[in-house]
């Protein structure tokens, strides 16, 4: 949109809002507003999701879970899956609506990107991120929000930069904890993703967190919402609350006594929208004085305004009407969506025996309980996709009749029996039986969105699974691993019960791949040194298996990065509750990393032989000295000599490069606008043009180096 045509919606809710009484007004600040009939507005309901698809609505396109998302490396093909999520929304909406269908999950206000900060691997939720490094969270937020927003006259959809701020578990506590944080971090790691999506993509909403900051609610805190977000940002969309977050004030952080206080200082901070109920006492508060009618009438214009951008009130409709109900679920999206699953994948470990031919094999063994599960294909947040097609069914579909597969679930997720009445470990034999029997074993493990997850979603706590004395042993079906506590991991382990899968398979002495199904690191030390191969799947999306065939038996080459760093061992972690950056993420982590941040395998091996730099761009001779066409991520990190820099090199700039066999490329990386600054500890950005920038395919430290044998090219800035 343009600024005329943001204006003119601007003015159109203003003239509207005049109109309307106090209460009118009251009923317009709820998630589900009501219509107001004598002035032509249809209720309406705010809550929407669109993390990785358009969820709980039905049928729609399932694109891999956010994390893997960060994990193609590639803003073009981000801003492609959320433009494919929009369309779809959309075509659903409009579908909807003509049949006077205005329920939850049915609007146009799409509650997506999280573009909170992974700090630490046991948050539950971290996988609805885009891991933990705040340039690409940036980056790619930016791509997601333009997708969704499109470039048309009205708004396609309105996206949401949400939660903001400071904002990454723990679960358990997130309706009472207070974040505090030095201003360094704060400026430099927890608020640079949402203060991108302001001014570059011009998010159209800002959800508030739960948690408080510096001992204000987030979504009551004047700090974040009007001295920051609108004042020194100019953001001038609406802002909504968690969901019931409000609730939390009197509730849980007791910073007010009663419902109306409550809703009195959230929308006095400048929270235009409750997700919840407690602005329900908005006239009380009005009516005690805790609130004014100006102050209602500004959030009421703000939220208004978003619907008169998105063409849906005021009678002139939208370009956007046309698109039809086809649109949603397409062959082209659904083709989208698999592009993306292959392209997320992360080879972490190869000895060689990738990619598999299967004219070579006999019998394979495809094991675990994640390989022919639906639940790790979803992620959470998702919708219902028209095909899934697990790792089991993609294997198959990969190897044909050519050659025999074997199946076995192996164990349960955590539990140490999947079946009722049967002893401990109930499938582990078949499993060894299976492998044995095999030339190869592939081996699924991994997590889901029942044991890392939000609050309240989760299901595989320990007082989940509590029931009373275990007084026999055909009830281990019950003795739940205990891995999960509010949805957060305990740990970075496996599931017991896969270890012991994990083990016992290793032991069955048959060549062993691991695909590993989660959203978050894991402790692989283990696998890394048994297994063959391990290729990271994340939670690829309805029909991700097929990507894990095309990859296992070489009909793709893996291209997939990680967003976030797989540490060694859990000792290696600060406290869950400590919000300081000291030794977390790449940035600031001193000691030794599993694999780390920004790496990734390919079937071949790209070489940076040289680069330059000219202002906010490095130019990069890329050679492909293989006879295949190989696709990988050029990365640039930069170090600046400032005693304010961080630990480690941080990444300034990236971008997807596919090279033809024997071919070099000339390949353009533009650099983060904030490449040379850094963040002092009063929290301002200051030059910082004095340092070293690396070029190459990772971070330019020992660990990668050892890993793909190469080392970054250096370039010297002065």
């Amino acid at each position: 949109m343009t600024k005329k045509q943001k204006q003119l919606a601007k003015e159109k809710a203003k003239a509207i809002v005049a109109q309307m009484t106090p209460e009118e007004i009251c009923f317009q600040l709820r998630y589900d507003s009501k219509a107001v009939e004598r002035l032509g507005i249809p209720e309406y309901n705010y809550w929407n999701e669109a993390l990785h698809g358009v969820a709980r609505a039905g049928t729609a396109t399932s694109f891999p879970q956010a994390i893997a998302l960060a994990a193609m490396f590639d803003e073009k093909l981000m801003f492609q899956v959320a433009d494919a999520i929009s369309t779809e929304g959309r075509a659903k909406y409009n579908a909807a609506s003509k049949r006077g269908d205005r329920d939850i999950y049915k609007g146009l206000t799409f509650w997506s990107p999280n573009i909170n900060i992974f700090r630490d691997p046991r948050w539950g939720r971290g996988h609805e991120t885009y891991g933990e490094d705040p340039y690409l969270t940036a980056s790619l937020g930016v791509a997601f929000v333009k997708g969704m927003q499109g470039e048309g006259d009205t708004l396609k959809t309105a996206a949401c930069a949400k939660h903001y701020a400071v904002h990454s578990g723990p679960e358990h506590l997130r309706h009472e904890f207070n974040a505090v944080v030095s201003k360094k971090d704060l400026w430099e790691t927890y608020l640079p993703a949402f203060e991108a999506l302001v001014k570059e993509a011009d998010v159209e909403a800002v959800m508030g967190a739960y948690n408080a900051v510096y001992g204000e609610p987030a979504c009551g805190s004047e700090f974040l919402l009007t001295e920051i977000l609108r004042e020194k940002w100019g953001f001038d969309g609406h802002v909504v609350s968690d969901c019931w977050a409000i609730a939390d004030f009197h509730n849980h952080h007791k910073v007010t006594a009663t419902p109306r206080e409550s809703a009195a200082k959230a929308l006095k901070a400048g929270c235009d929208l409750n997700c919840g109920n407690t602005y329900l006492h908005l006239m009380s508060a009005l009516q005690d004085g805790l609130t004014t009618e100006q102050e209602l009438r500004s959030a009421a214009e703000r939220v208004l305004t978003t619907r008169f951008r998105l063409g849906i009130l005021g009678g002139k409709g939208s370009e956007y009407d046309a698109i039809p109900f086809d649109a949603n679920d397409s062959p082209k999206n659904r083709a989208l969506a698999d592009k993306a699953a292959l392209e997320s994948m992360v080879l972490l470990k190869n000895d060689g025996i990738l990619p598999l031919d299967k004219t070579k094999l006999k019998k394979i063994a495809v094991i675990g309980p994640n390989a022919d599960s639906r639940i790790p294909l979803k992620g959470n947040y998702y919708g219902t996709s028209a095909e899934y097609i697990t790792v089991l069914e993609g294997i198959r579909r990969a190897v044909g009749d050519e050659v025999r597969v074997h199946y076995a679930e192996g164990c349960h997720m955590y539990r140490a029996a999947s079946e009722f009445l049967t002893g401990r470990d109930n499938r582990l034999a078949e499993a060894i039986a299976a492998s044995e029997d095999a030339d190869v074993t592939v081996l699924v493990l991994g997590l889901d969105e029942t044991i890392e997850g939000e609050e309240g979603f989760s299901g595989a706590d320990d007082a989940a699974f509590d029931v009373g004395g275990n007084d026999f042993d055909q009830r281990a079906y019950f003795d739940a691993d205990g891995t999960t506590q509010g949805g957060d991991k305990k740990d970075l382990n496996l599931p017991k019960p896969q270890r012991k899968l994990l083990e016992a398979i290793i032991a069955a002495g048959k060549p062993v791949i691991l695909v590993l199904m989660a959203g978050s690191a894991l402790d692989l030390r283990y696998a890394d040194e048994h297994c063959k191969a391990v290729l990271n799947a994340w939670y690829p999306g309805g029909r991700g298996g097929l990507a894990v065939g095309k990859i296992l038996f070489g009909e793709a080459s893996p291209c997939g990065k990680l967003p976030v760093t797989f540490y060694s061992r859990n000792e290696d972690l600060p406290d869950f509750l400590d919000y300081s950056m000291a030794n977390r993420t790449y940035r600031y982590f001193t000691g030794d990393v599993l694999y780390p941040f920004g790496y990734g395998l390919t079937y071949g091996s790209l070489k940076v032989e040289d680069a330059s730099c000219n202002g906010n761009t490095v130019t990069a001779a890329v050679k492909n000295p293989g006879n295949c066409t190989v696709k990988d991520v050029v990365q640039v990190y930069y170090k600046a000599d400032s005693e304010f820099a961080p630990v480690n090199p941080v990444l300034v700039g990236f971008i997807k490069a596919e090279i033809a066999a024997n071919e070099t490329k000339t390949v353009t990386v533009g650099l983060s606008s904030n490449t040379f600054t850094v963040v002092n500890e009063d929290g301002v950005r200051i030059p910082a043009a004095s340092g070293t920038l690396y070029v190459g395919f990772g971070q330019p430290d020992k660990r990668t180096e050892t890993l793909t044998g190469q080392r970054s090219i250096k370039l010297e800035v002065r």
